[in-house]
């Protein structure tokens, strides 16, 4: 078993690949009574063209097939395995991403006990023709409810506006029609190819024995069998670089104006470090350009132009990456004008300072020292990081190193007019 001290931030990160492949990493919490283990394959929503373990030729399975496994796991033939949880003492849950699935469970008791159900559910799969169907109509109602949530329209129709091709631009859960089309046969396949160990990792933080634990594990492993560890063979198609859309504005059932300008990352390519890099330094300069102590912040909120639902934000996984700035606005054009300026602005001359850097970086630096009292926090983020061979306790020694070249580098990737768009929920008014 592996031993990472992590000195600056006073952690120890346990960490072992067991004979099936399975990636196992523990870090021990001291003063915390909890414990909360989460179980992860690499398979998200965007994972819908793929060679099926076993064969030769790609596949393109249904949209919306990753979240319909996910839920169809819970179920079995001797019933909801969320009761196991409950007469144990712990809470559970699971969430699926654009490239993750995750089971998770909490508890201050009963351990082991619960670790066994959740490793053993989520490597015994059971799906029934009648159970499918069956959940098609509960997840049915679920995808129509968010079709009626105007700020889940308003995030998932950026990315729809800003990707032509990629299938992040896919709602997570899919369509009504697409879920339809899902079969057992469809499930087993997928879950054959994407839930083999080696493309899994399991995540334990909180009040654990890192020796006790990894050798439960690793004994309740070796009394499974799995087929030889297989690269799983993903294909995406080429994304353009410019925009899909410019402008998209919809119609609903909204009190005010909500409005969000997306602007999509020409560099999609890194993993690693420089994936790190890339990823903080966009995050640094959008708190210096957009963050609540910014000129831009100051003047929009002077002039009504934002409100508490403002917000700003930027994702970046393998192969695809966004930033947003979003408020609910009475003017959407006059927003639209000021933060295009801001960004043209810098595009054209670059005005970021060492001294903005150094502010921007010592808040970020302590958001995230923050961040690490929750063990949820960090076991969410450090299997997305991992998956993107990135480690999350690292954000703090590569934010200390940051330049100013580094975030002017990073800004040209989003910086492009070409690559922006609009997305506007409107009370009244023609869908575009």
């Amino acid at each position: 078993m592996e031993k990472i001290v992590f000195d600056t931030l006073q952690e120890t990160l346990f960490h072992d690949r067991l004979d099936n492949g399975l990636n196992v990493f523990i870090l021990p919490k001291r003063g915390f009574s909890k414990t909360y283990v989460t179980f992860t394959t690499k398979y998200g929503s965007i994972d819908r063209t793929f060679i099926p373990r076993g064969k030769n030729d790609f596949v393109t399975v249904p949209d919306g097939i990753a979240h319909f496994l996910e839920h169809k796991m819970f179920d079995k033939k001797e019933g909801d395995v969320f009761q196991k949880f409950g007469m144990l003492g712990a809470s559970a849950n699971a969430f699926t991403s654009f490239t993750r699935t995750s089971y998770l469970f909490s508890t201050t008791e009963n351990l082991y006990e619960n670790t066994k159900v959740l490793l053993d559910f989520v490597q015994e799969p059971y799906f029934t023709k009648e159970k499918v169907d069956k959940e098609k109509g509960i997840i049915a109602q679920e995808i129509t409810m968010y079709d009626d949530n105007p700020d889940w329209r308003n995030y998932f129709g950026t990315i729809e506006s800003l990707y032509k091709e990629h299938p992040v631009r896919i709602d997570i859960a899919g369509t009504v029609e697409t879920i339809e089309e899902i079969t057992a046969e469809h499930l087993y396949e997928c879950y054959e190819t994407f839930y083999h160990p080696s493309n899994m990792a399991v995540f334990v933080i909180g009040a654990v024995d890192p020796d006790e634990m990894m050798t439960f594990i690793k004994k309740d492993q070796d009394g499974k069998e799995f087929s030889e560890p297989e690269e799983v063979s993903r294909d995406f198609p080429e994304e353009p670089l410019e925009a899909f859309k410019k402008k998209t504005v919809l119609e609903m059932d909204v009190q005010r104006p909500k409005f969000n300008y997306g602007m999509k990352c020409n560099r999609t390519n890194l993993t690693g470090d420089e994936m790190l890099v890339q990823d903080l330094s966009i995050h640094l300069v959008l708190d210096i350009l957009f963050g609540r102590t910014s000129e831009f912040y100051t003047q929009a909120y002077k002039d009504h132009l934002i409100d508490e639902t403002y917000n700003y934000d930027f994702t970046q996984e393998k192969g695809f990456g966004f930033a947003m700035v979003e408020s609910d606005t009475e003017n959407p054009s006059a927003l639209e004008a000021a933060i295009r300026k801001t960004i043209q602005s810098q595009a054209g001359n670059w005005t970021v300072t060492e001294a903005d850097l150094n502010r921007a970086r010592k808040r970020r630096i302590g958001q995230f020292m923050r961040s690490l009292n929750s063990i949820e926090f960090i076991s969410n983020q450090f299997m997305q990081y991992n998956f993107n061979d990135m480690n999350l306790f690292d954000v703090v020694p590569t934010l200390e190193k940051l330049t100013i070249d580094d975030l002017k580098d990073a800004f040209t990737t989003i910086s492009d007019e070409a690559s922006h768009t609009v997305m506007e929920i409107i009370p009244g008014g023609k869908e575009g």
